[in-house]
């Protein structure tokens, strides 16, 4: 049961707005290009991908995003007083959100309309894939304290680029997500009171350092380009979310298990297919290990399909393994939670992982299939696509709440839950979600290839009416002037 609290408006969102770059990767294709196995692919990563395409990069995504998002909700600019950058992926180490604030003011104008207000704060956010999330914490205290008055925008944008070869490299993406909130909410109010968070240093767990790298092929050693350890980042992952999941039940003295049976649906950072589908069967196995005796049953059955002995488990899930400490050539590939594992493997073919876990993941995730990874913007995006799912299927929200468990690479994870307010279906029919995948311009593995190194592909097809675009990159670095490598955007009626 939730603990009291103090009755007081709470903020939240009320619209939400995906962008997408047209060029897709189709991942079947992409399997006969590497000869990876499809039917993998498919049921563990999805169904393609997105790239940004010549004259487009994470800002002018995001600024993108941000016009939909004013235009559909009918958004009084003057009344944004504070447009928050969530991104990994920002080139310039000075400005962030000013530069998407820029852009949306110079169309406005053009409009003859109100541009957004002077008096707005433009902070930008970074922890990995979590930078959206910790965005979208400042904007709800910025409402919840001095900004009550007025709106917020959140925008996360990021491109997820993988070395050639990798594991990773099917898992890529592009786009952006804008966000609205208010004081008075028309989607879901979020209490962050309510909300659990995490965070320890990892080292090695997903990194962007920035060095010249020895390539193997053409691409560019300047590329986007992370490092990161695959087993190694998913022990991060599941040990980070139950630490932040903890820090949520021990603040409203919830029942773990019970309070995730309760859930309506779990929307989490997703990479790929299958990561959330492991994260929150863990989290619930996790969630039976410190509950009641039913809820210890319960894990002794799935404990028992296993071969393996419900104590030894549990004592497992309750250590505290100090991840950082693997973090080291010889250790990096050692499982933390072998018992753990071997019993999710059991719980996978039980009827309570269909109702708990792929059951409380199935609003939107058809549609995230085809999306790729977003980094910051995944979690965001999951979660319109859910709205929009919920109200195309005719799936009643209101009253009920969801949880949104955000992820930064091994470091830092949120858990926040989100209820549903009364006539949420009007803020979710504006999403246009179903036609964020459109148009589409299918990319041959040639000008897949041009586009990974910065080359032009060869009879690429563009459009970019209603759009920003990048007009030209500033070339001079002279006693005179400078505007050495920064971006000229130009916005296309």
């Amino acid at each position: 049961m939730r603990s009291s609290r103090t009755a007081q408006a709470i903020a939240g969102l009320s619209g939400m707005v995906v962008y997408l770059p047209p060029f897709r990767v189709d991942l079947h294709k992409w399997c006969e290009w590497t000869g990876s196995d499809w039917e993998k692919i498919r049921q563990v990563v999805g169904t393609g991908f997105r790239m940004l395409g010549p004259g487009q990069s994470v800002y002018t995504m995001a600024a993108n995003a941000c016009m939909r998002l004013i235009d559909r909700y009918e958004v009084d600019p003057s009344r944004v007083r504070y447009l928050a950058l969530g991104t990994e992926s920002s080139t310039d180490n000075s400005a962030g959100a000013i530069i998407v604030k820029g852009m949306v003011d110079a169309a406005l104008r053009s409009r003859g309309t109100p541009a957004l207000a002077r008096n707005c704060e433009v902070p930008e956010f970074k922890h990995a894939c979590l930078g959206g999330i910790y965005a979208l914490r400042g904007a709800l205290r910025f409402l919840q304290s001095d900004g009550s008055d007025g709106m917020a925008i959140v925008v996360c944008t990021d491109k997820a680029l993988y070395g050639r070869g990798s594991t990773g490299e099917p898992t890529q993406g592009a786009g952006a997500v804008a966000m609205l909130l208010e004081s008075s909410p028309k989607l879901a109010s979020i209490d962050l009171r309510l909300a659990g968070t995490a965070s320890e240093y990892r080292g090695i767990d997903f990194r962007k350092p920035l060095i010249a790298r020895a390539c193997s092929n053409a691409e560019a050693a300047s590329l986007d380009i992370p490092v990161y350890n695959g087993r190694y980042s998913t022990n991060c992952y599941i040990d980070e979310i139950h630490r932040a999941l903890d820090d949520l039940y021990s603040r409203s003295a919830l029942s773990p298990a019970a309070y995730l049976r309760s859930l309506e649906a779990v929307f989490m950072h997703r990479p790929y297919q299958r990561m959330p589908e492991t994260g929150l069967g863990l989290a619930y196995l996790f969630a039976l290990a410190s509950g009641d005796s039913a809820d210890r049953d319960e894990l002794a059955s799935y404990s028992r399909g296993a071969g393996l002995a419900v104590e030894e488990v549990i004592a497992e899930m309750q250590a505290e393994p100090e991840l950082n400490q693997l973090a080291v050539q010889a250790r990096i590939h050692e499982e933390v939670f072998p018992l753990s594992m071997t019993v999710l493997k059991a719980f996978r073919q039980s009827e309570a992982f269909s109702q708990q876990v792929l059951g409380k993941m199935t609003l939107g995730s058809e549609w995230m299939r085809e999306v790729g990874n977003l980094y910051t913007g995944a979690l965001p995006a999951w979660l319109a696509a859910g709205f929009a799912d919920a109200r195309q299927r005719g799936i009643e929200l209101a009253g009920r709440e969801l949880l949104a468990i955000g992820y930064g690479s091994g470091d830092a994870a949120d858990a926040i839950p989100l209820k549903v307010v009364d006539g949420w279906q009007d803020a979710a029919a504006r999403t246009g979600v179903e036609t964020a995948l459109e148009p589409a311009v299918e990319l041959s593995a040639d000008q897949y290839l041009a586009l990974r190194e910065g080359r032009q592909p060869k009879d690429l097809e563009t459009r970019h009416a209603g759009e920003f675009t990048i007009d030209h990159i500033g070339s001079r670095s002279d006693r005179s002037f400078q505007d050495l490598g920064v971006e000229y955007y130009r916005y296309q009626p």
